[in-house]
Order: C-alpha cells, then structure tokens, then sequence
C-alpha cells in the first residue's frame, strides 16, 4: 500500500500549455521537451496519478533550467490512480489502490520498463547516452532509486544521476546500496527519522547526495497534488525544481 501522505490527498487539475511533443520510447507513449541538440537527458518518473499539467509543467522546468532533453514515459499508458480513491477512507477505495500497486504500479515490473525506456533512449538520441539522469516523484523516486542501486552500469544503461521528491516507500536501506549522486527533497510528511538517516548515508565517503525538507510544504507538492493556485506552493514548487536542476547540472 501506498504511505499515509500518499493515500489521503488526491491531485489537482490545472491548466498548463506543455512546451514539448510526445514521441514513442520502449512502446510507451513519452512526453519530451528540450532542444534536439541536448548532450544530457533526465527521465522523470511521475507518481502515481500519471501524467498530470503539474508533472509536465515541471518537465518543462527542469528542462529549461538544465538544457537537458526531460522525459516523461506514460508507465500506466494512460490510466494511473484514481483521484476518486483517496482518501483511502472505505474497503473498496484501499482495494482500488492496494491491487492498483500490485499490478500496474508493481514496482520490479516498471524498475524494468524504466531500463527499457533508458536503452531505447540511448539507441533514439545517441548524444545523450553518456549523462542520463531519472527524476521521481513520489512512487516515481522510488522507481528512479532501485534502478541506481546494483547493476547500474554500462552504456545505455546507467543512470548518472539521480533524484526524488516527496518519495514514496522512503527506505534509508536503498540509500546504502546507490551507485550514483543523489538528491532527496522531503516534505513535511515524510518520516523524519528516515530523511536523517538517508542524509547520514549520503554523506558517507563514496557517497554523493544532498538532502533537503521543506518542513512548510506537504507530500506531493511538485507532482500531480501541487496546488499551483497557491502562492506559497509555487514558490516552493520552483525552488525544488531549481535545486533539483542545480544538482543534475553539477554532476550530470
């Protein structure tokens, strides 16, 4: 099952013209927005509602900060979570969510598609191959965290960078085992003893990583639940893509 965050506040819809085009990576339909040029590319994995104007909106943001090729594969080809099950507050609503976690958001099963969209992207755009980053947001980071952990290697393979915000399934066990820089932006809602414990691993030698709470925003607020109607959540909304751009831009 999904955390508490996650399965108590749906998303919000908001209207957003998307700076970029859709092509076909892997056999899935992928959003795409940076300059045909680019010499790095950042797979963001969304969360769990799929393809929202927030996600792409902040697609489109991190591309323009980074000049990154920024992707966003449709892992759930068009049909991820329901707002209407959350909160998770009856049986048939925790049904919904928990077997939707078992089948299309089985986290091996898209740790997988993830690798095939990454090969496909090295064969598609051959100038980025050697600086490929993955981005998550909520069960996106931890899609993005279990592909940086062991065999993370080679090329067309491996992913030089990595990234979360507001992850979901945070497990300070998968900071141990990761292979490549990594950026942890918290909310408020996360455990905080596991943020701690993250940042102490990252900080060991060998390890590469920044770790960041922002103790006044809540889970989900630079994915498809950013109220970007709100002042303060767009405030924070940019500066998280900003220091996730700032940290891809000095290690990718």
């Amino acid at each position: 099952m999904a955390s508490h965050a996650c399965a108590s506040r749906p998303p919000l819809t908001v209207d957003y013209q998307a700076q970029g085009r859709y092509e076909t990576l892997a056999g899935l339909k992928t959003y795409i927005v940076g300059p045909d040029d680019a010499t790095k590319a950042i797979i963001t994995v969304y969360d769990i509602f799929g393809m929202w104007p927030q996600t792409i909106q902040g697609a489109d943001l991190l591309s323009s900060l980074t000049g990154a090729l920024v992707l966003i594969p449709d892992f759930f080809e068009g049909d991820g979570a329901k707002p209407e099950w959350l909160p998770t507050n009856t049986p048939e609503k925790q049904k919904a969510l928990g077997d939707f976690f078992t089948t299309k958001a089985d986290f091996s099963k898209n740790v997988e598609t993830l690798i095939s969209v990454r090969k496909d992207l090295a064969t598609r755009f051959h100038a980025v191959d050697e600086h490929v980053g993955v981005f998550g947001l909520c069960w996106g980071g931890k899609i993005g965290v279990l592909a940086t952990a062991a065999g993370n290697e080679g090329p067309g393979r491996r992913f030089n960078v990595s990234g979360t915000a507001h992850p979901g399934r945070l497990d300070s066990k998968d900071a141990e085992v990761l292979t490549a820089p990594h950026i942890l932006l918290a909310s408020k809602d996360e455990d905080a003893a596991v943020v701690a414990e993250y940042e102490k691993i990252l900080s060991q030698p060998g390890k590469v990583g920044e770790v960041t709470t922002y103790a006044n925003m809540f889970h989900g607020w630079m994915g498809a639940r950013s109220n970007l109607a709100d002042a303060e959540n767009v405030k924070e909304y940019a500066r998280g893509y900003e220091q996730a751009a700032a940290f891809f831009n000095k290690h990718l």
